[in-house]
């Protein structure tokens, strides 16, 4: 059964701003499994892939129910792409199910995430 269901959009262009702005934000939003495989990108494809984990990261928030800060955190949540390219969760706090898609243009990237409970 769904437990919740969560989408955003995030303008890449905005991320870039914040990362350029202050140099810590992609290690305040990014875990370490996360960093690890934004080490191996080109450009612009690392604005992509931070912008995708910040926009799935707010949208597992509103799927959670609480919003980011309170009870869940962008440490709590690691989204890392498998052998084929697909993004999941490596770790984060639902006990059940969490699933992600995220999608982006030149300039937009949209993601959706859905909590399902086990059993």
């Amino acid at each position: 059964m769904i437990a919740g269901i969560g989408i955003d959009v995030t303008d890449i262009k905005r991320i870039v701003a914040a990362v350029e702005r202050n140099p810590h934000f992609t290690e305040r939003v990014l875990v370490a499994d996360e960093i690890n495989q934004l080490a191996e990108l080109s450009d612009k494809r690392r604005y992509e892939y931070i912008s995708g984990r910040f926009s799935a990261k707010e949208a597992y928030s509103k799927a959670f129910g609480s919003g980011l800060g309170s009870r869940v955190q962008f440490k709590d949540l690691c989204i890392v792409n498998n052998e084929a390219g697909k993004p999941f969760f490596s770790k984060q706090p639902f006990d059940g199910n969490a699933f992600v898609s995220i999608s982006h243009t030149d300039d937009v990237v949209v993601t959706q995430v859905i909590l399902e409970n086990r059993g």
